[in-house]
């Protein structure tokens, strides 16, 4: 069951008006699996209400996917269709809105399958439109649609319509002006941000079950929350929902173990008790109970796929923590508890002066570059956050997922 066509239609008004706002003669491309066309054709709707010079839905079957990972020539699994990037830099060209549908029809999909060859396929991630969004050069956001297979990998059974009471409540659908609610929490999170910026850390430790990281951050740390700013100065909402802020941190000063508290979905394979053990920046061990050697694979794409790209803050006030639910979808859990992502830094994350179009300036400066950027989940009740300040003294950030500032 889906949601009724008013209220479907009042959630394509937010995206467009909270999260990606699209202008007239903009071009909109709406990347979804087929299970969330309701959502892709609401959007497409809205967008040409407003203006849109016209709108893509570009439909994926991870069925299809799971076709080409069981039968495939494996030298040709890491292929990418050229068409697919073209259509990226298009957009880039004209300058609009990219929208991606989250909410995977069978998050654990390729489960049984050779996880080497899964993890060679990485579709329908493309580097393309990674940069699309690292670099801000169009409105951008994730938005989730709730479908029975997704509800099922919840739940137990394909329970929508529970998923979608969840989801109305995170998104803040249910408040009688939802573009107000998310001004004043965005609001409330570039609060915090300022609030962490001005604090100068030199480093932020976790320490918890399994866990004893210590992550160095860039000089005069810069933290964000995810209201940001397109290459020509207009304003979107990656992500919906938000509930984190975050840096990018000195990829070079990682140390320690840390284990993830939520399994993380990725790519059609679902890890679960993901432990990294990091030495001098780099990760030197992975460990999982299910899903280790597509971490592996994964982390060896590049050079910078093994090593951090962000650090981000979640407090217990988060409703995707409130709903006391694992989603086995990266856009919630991510915004559910603190996080950490391997791979590319994020450049609204970096200080002023630090940010380049250089790779080799980024790099020496400790600011990660990466064809990646997986997010994982590192933090709960049971995890301690402590900034570390330069002359030495400790701050509590996080304990009990309440904010100790």
């Amino acid at each position: 069951m889906t949601l009724p066509p008013a209220e479907l239609s009042g959630y394509a008004d937010v995206v467009l008006d909270v999260a990606a706002p699209v202008l007239p003669d903009d071009l909109v491309l709406v990347n979804a699996e087929i299970e969330h066309a309701p959502l892709a054709r609401a959007l497409a709707e809205a967008a040409y209400a407003r203006g849109a010079r016209y709108v893509d839905i570009w439909y994926f079957d991870p069925y299809a996917k799971r076709a080409r990972v069981r039968h495939a020539d494996p030298a040709t699994l890491g292929e990418v269709p050229s068409w697919l990037d073209a259509r990226n830099h298009e957009l880039e060209r004209h300058g609009g809105v990219l929208i991606t549908v989250r909410g995977a029809a069978a998050p654990d999909l390729l489960a049984g399958e050779d996880p080497h060859r899964a993890a060679l396929d990485r579709m329908p991630y493309l580097s393309s439109r990674q940069r699309l969004q690292l670099d801000n050069l169009v409105r951008w956001t994730l938005v989730p649609y709730a479908t029975p297979e997704w509800a099922r990998a919840v739940f137990g059974e394909p329970d929508q319509e529970r998923l979608w009471r969840h989801l109305r409540r995170i998104l803040r659908l249910d408040e009688p002006d939802p573009r107000a609610a998310w001004q004043q929490r965005i609001d409330e999170l570039l609060g915090r941000a300022r609030e962490l910026t001005r604090m100068r850390l030199d480093a932020v430790r976790f320490e918890g079950p399994g866990t004893d990281l210590t992550i160095g951050l860039l000089p005069d740390a810069h933290w964000m929350a995810a209201r940001l700013r397109d290459v020509r100065g207009r304003e979107f909402q990656a992500n919906l929902p938000t509930e984190e802020v975050f840096t990018t941190p000195d990829y070079r000063r990682v140390d320690g173990v840390v284990r993830a508290t939520r399994p993380l979905s990725l790519g059609g394979t679902v890890i679960r008790d993901l432990e990294l053990s990091f030495a001098g920046g780099t990760v030197r061990q992975v460990r999982a109970s299910s899903g280790a050697e597509v971490v592996r694979t994964h982390q060896a794409s590049d050079a910078g796929a093994a090593r951090l790209g962000e650090l981000a803050l979640v407090d217990g006030s988060s409703r995707v923590g409130r709903s006391g639910i694992t989603y086995l979808e990266t856009l919630l859990d991510e915004n559910a508890t603190c996080h950490l992502a391997w791979g590319a830094g994020l450049p609204p994350g970096v200080p002023p002066h630090l940010r380049s179009d250089d790779p080799a300036r980024l790099d020496a400066a400790g600011v990660n570059t990466s064809q990646v950027h997986v997010d994982f989940m590192v933090g709960g009740p049971e995890v301690t956050v402590v900034g570390l300040e330069r002359g030495g003294g400790e701050v509590e950030l996080l304990r009990d997922d309440v904010w100790q500032f």
